[in-house]
C-alpha cells in the first residue's frame, strides 16, 4: 500500500470507531494535516450523523465548510467527545511529536478539551524515541532569539521556519537533534520559556489510542 491508501485507511478506521457512537447533537473536533484531510473527506459521508465540528486550523475550517460541515467555535462548545488528528511521530506510549503544519497550538487545545483523543498515522510514524522529526515550538516573533538561546541549553538545534506564520500570528522554531527520553518533561521545560506559547510534543495529554496504518490491516494501539 502507498502512503496515501494507507493514510486513507486509518482515516476510515477512525470515522467507523467514532460513527456508532455520536448523536445529532456531537460535536467532532478535527486536525490539521494530509491525514487529517483524510479524515475530513470520509467522515463528510456521514455528515447527517453529527451536528458539526470544531477545526483545529483555518485550513481544516475551510475545508469541512467546503463539505457543507458546521464549524463551530470552541468557546461555544460545551461537550467535546472526540478529537481526530495526524502526528509527526509517535512512540508507544502515545506521546506525540505534531506542528509540522503549523497548527500545534490550536491542536493542543482542541485535545485538552476532547474526552478522546484519536491519533491516526502510517506505520512510519511509530518511533521508540521520539526527535528524529525536529521539534516545532511556536514563539511570539519579539522573543525568537532568547528562545533559541534557550532550547539550545536544552539540547536543541533550533532553526527558524521562514516564510511561515501561524494562525495566531506567531513564528515556527523546528528543534533538531534532540533524543527525547522524557516527553513529559520537555514539554514542560520548553514551555516555561518566556516567550513560548507552546511546542508540539504532546505528551501531558497524549493520545488515548492511535490508529496505525500497516501493510497488514489497521492495528489499534492504547495508551499505556
Amino acid at each position: 500500500m502507498t502512503q496515501d491508501q494507507l493514510k486513507q485507511a486509518v482515516a476510515q478506521a477512525a470515522v467507523d470507531f467514532i460513527l456508532p457512537k455520536l448523536s445529532d447533537k456531537s460535536i467532532v473536533g478535527v486536525g490539521t494535516g494530509s491525514t487529517a484531510n483524510c479524515f475530513i473527506d470520509a467522515l463528510a459521508r456521514h455528515k447527517g450523523a453529527f451536528d458539526g465540528a470544531v477545526a483545529s486550523s483555518e485550513a481544516t475550517a475551510a475545508r469541512l465548510k467546503s463539505h457543507g460541515i458546521a464549524v463551530y467555535e470552541l468557546n461555544t462548545v460545551g461537550d467535546l467527545e472526540f478529537y481526530v488528528d495526524g502526528a509527526d511521530q509517535s512512540d508507544e506510549r502515545l506521546h506525540l511529536i505534531k506542528g509540522g503544519g503549523a497548527a500545534l497550538t490550536r491542536e493542543k487545545i482542541v485535545a485538552a478539551v476532547a474526552r478522546t483523543f484519536i491519533c491516526i498515522a502510517d506505520a512510519s510514524k511509530l518511533v521508540p524515541v521520539l526527535g528524529t522529526f525536529p521539534l516545532p515550538v511556536e514563539v511570539i516573533p519579539m522573543a525568537r532569539s532568547h528562545v533559541a538561546r534557550q532550547l539550545v541549553k536544552l539540547g536543541g538545534d533550533p532553526v527558524y521556519r521562514e516564510g511561515v506564520k501561524t494562525d495566531n500570528g506567531n513564528i515556527i522554531l523546528d528543534v533538531h537533534n534532540l533524543h527525547i527520553i522524557d516527553p513529559v518533561a520537555l514539554e514542560r521545560d520548553i514551555n516555561a520559556i518566556v516567550g513560548v506559547v507552546t511546542n508540539g510534543l504532546f505528551a501531558a495529554r497524549p493520545a488515548d489510542l492511535l490508529l496505525l496504518g500497516t501493510e497488514h490491516g489497521v492495528k489499534a494501539l492504547k495508551a499505556s
